[in-house]
């Protein structure tokens, strides 16, 4: 077994099936693994009834990614939300960076989300600047560097898991790189409204974060206005990319806008009910 497959579920019924699927023609070298957290829908029944390890794990997504690649049995492990899918020609890359021994400990995916409207091409052009950035976040990892930095932060729940997690696996001076194919995201339903919904449950662990990595390079970045909306599309000569493409600029950057409103009003009211319970 060369590589053990980790996703994440609850009430992930329409998406589950396609996730594990695409492994079907690797299954000699690949394991795949369900965590689900208390779905009420038939995402443990179709899991495994296609061949997956199905567990059952709470309260949030950290303990369930944990839990995941502890019980894993391959040396490499790769963490897949239900609604992703990975094309073949990734599948093979991870295998064949799992079987290299090149000394590199995790890899950045790029994503690539489904669709065809100009919502989801400007999404998709935004995604592709922050490969490999602090914005980014690593999903396949040697099980040897899980061990090494205890995994993912059960105190963190949507979103600053991932990028804190990051910074402990690059502090221990850890090479990472970006996998030359891409994971798809399957965002279909996913509204503008919903996605600022999304974001704004996102902030609730921001502040512990934070707290947690006070100063540290990778978190002002992360957090820098300068960085989110200027530096990330500009760095390294990203903004030819810009240039080229105008109309998807415009537009992503309107969503950036929105997302920023979203942040700065759910940071504040996150302030305010701190002070509260301070003064109590």
């Amino acid at each position: 077994m060369t590589l053990s497959v980790v996703i994440t579920t609850r009430n992930e019924a329409a998406n589950i099936a396609n996730c594990i699927r695409a492994f079907d023609d690797f299954r000699k070298d690949v394991e795949v693994i369900v965590v689900d957290n208390g779905s009420t829908d038939d995402t443990k029944g179709i899991a495994a009834s296609l061949g997956a390890k199905v567990l059952d794990k709470g309260p949030e997504r950290s303990a369930q990614r944990n839990l995941g690649w502890r019980t894993a049995v391959a040396p490499w492990v790769v963490i897949l939300d239900a609604d992703m899918i990975l094309p073949r020609e990734t599948i093979e890359e991870m295998l064949a960076c799992a079987s290299r021994g090149d000394g590199i400990a995790a890899y950045w995916i790029p994503e690539v989300r489904t669709g065809n409207g100009i919502r989801v091409k400007a999404r998709n052009f935004e995604r592709s600047f922050y490969d490999g950035t602090c914005i980014d976040a690593l999903r396949l990892f040697s099980k040897e560097i899980l061990e090494k930095t205890g995994g993912y932060d059960e105190n963190l729940i949507a979103g600053p898991e991932d990028w804190e997690l990051d910074i402990r696996v690059l502090e221990t001076g850890a090479k990472c790189e970006v996998l030359k194919n891409h994971l798809i995201h399957n965002e279909k339903r996913l509204t503008l409204k919903r996605m600022l919904e999304k974001k704004a449950y996102y902030t609730k662990s921001f502040a512990a974060y934070q707290a947690k990595w006070k100063g540290h390079p990778a978190v002002k970045r992360q957090f820098s206005p300068w960085y989110r909306f200027v530096g990330v599309f500009v760095e390294k000569g990203k903004w030819k990319r810009l240039l080229r493409h105008p109309i998807l600029a415009c537009v992503m950057f309107f969503e950036r806008f929105a997302v920023g409103v979203v942040y700065l009003k759910n940071r504040g009211a996150t302030e305010r009910v701190s002070e509260a319970e301070r003064t109590q």
